[in-house]
């Protein structure tokens, strides 16, 4: 069996495999290690090129785009390793990437993931928008990073160098021990895309386990790759995919009036989009907010499965709103908050 298999899922990334996979092959030096490409029936070249190019590399193709969650969910079924490595194509990753994080997981079996330091690829003194140095949310559910919150992005002076619990790690370089991906059920097949790690990860934590970022371990994210910042899909699903994490993980007691807080706020952020006559984007969030009434049958079940009779606190989420934060305390830096209740 191998010690790691790092899996890349593909869609039609012909560019970044051609630009990535070389640096990728040449620092990753392993005794048990394997690259692997799941390939997402792209429409492109890929496949060509990585049979020229790559004759040996092993490719999984799957028959239709399933998304990040399903393409990974059924490519790793056919993967047998000790550590699974969900790695973007659009990565760069830096000579010494790989032994750090397998050295953190081997030191602890309560680690379940990790994941490096992830940086910006076009601006590389930067962190990188999804990561950066290990990812938290707050009470009502909202993203952000050690090294990014919201819009504002750091650059790295090694403030962030120490490796520490964190909420949830970036599915752009996801370091996950097998046998826990397998045992929760991976990916949940229908977020498709977008905060499908931070579901991963709270049912992770919700069983005890830990998750660490260990940024002695560096990797460069493009980002943006397969859908773009302005795209209103993405803005549907990660509003979409926000409420159904929400669903399925809160404790009992904070369902309620997290979700009722968290529809108003969506409520006003649509408004702002449409003042700003940005009608594509405010239609995603009507939308968002329409799948996820016609999903709560399904969710319901899935929420069922998983805890959630007892109250479990974790002191990775933030307590307070970072929303608010942000804009009316002005704290834009990870060393400002403050996660004492």
């Amino acid at each position: 069996m191998l010690k790691v298999a790092i899996v890349i899922l593909n869609w039609n990334g012909e560019k970044y495999l051609n630009q990535f996979l070389p640096s990728l092959i040449k620092n990753t030096k392993h005794d048990s290690c394997e690259v692997i490409i799941a390939d997402n029936n792209s429409s492109d070249n890929s496949i060509d090129f990585l049979h020229k190019e790559y004759p040996n590399l092993r490719i999984i193709q799957l028959d239709k785009n399933y998304g990040f969650t399903g393409g990974y969910n059924r490519a790793l079924k056919e993967i047998r390793a000790e550590y699974f490595v969900l790695l973007n194509s659009d990565i760069e990753v830096s000579p010494n990437w790989l032994l750090p994080l397998i050295s953190i997981m081997d030191s602890d079996k309560s680690i379940a993931a990790c994941q490096p330091k992830i940086k910006s690829y076009s601006e590389k003194e930067k962190f990188e928008y999804a990561g950066s140095s290990g990812g938290f949310i707050d009470k009502y559910g909202y993203p952000f990073c050690r090294g990014r919150i919201l819009d504002t992005i750091e650059a790295d002076t090694n403030q962030y160098n120490d490796v520490i619990d964190v909420f949830w790690a970036s599915g752009a370089c996801l370091m996950i021990r097998a046998e826990i991906y397998k045992s929760i059920g991976g990916l949940d097949d229908d977020f498709f895309a977008h905060m499908e790690e931070i579901d991963l990860c709270w049912r992770i934590k919700n069983l005890g386990l830990r998750i660490v970022v260990n940024p002695e371990s560096e990797v460069f994210h493009v980002g943006g790759g397969t859908l773009p910042n302005n795209s209103p899909f993405k803005l549907y699903l990660n509003y979409r995919n926000n409420l159904f994490l929400l669903y399925k993980n809160l404790p009992n007691r904070k369902l309620f009036p997290i979700l009722f807080t968290r529809m108003i706020l969506d409520g006003i952020s649509a408004l702002l989009f449409l003042a700003k006559l940005s009608f594509p984007n405010f239609y995603a969030v009507l939308k968002a907010h329409f799948h996820f009434y016609t999903s709560l049958k399904t969710l319901r079940k899935k929420r069922k499965k998983l805890l959630l009779n007892k109250a479990v606190h974790h002191k990775e989420i933030y307590p307070q709103s970072i929303v608010f934060d942000y804009f009316i305390r002005k704290k834009r830096t990870f060393n400002l908050l403050n996660f004492k209740s």
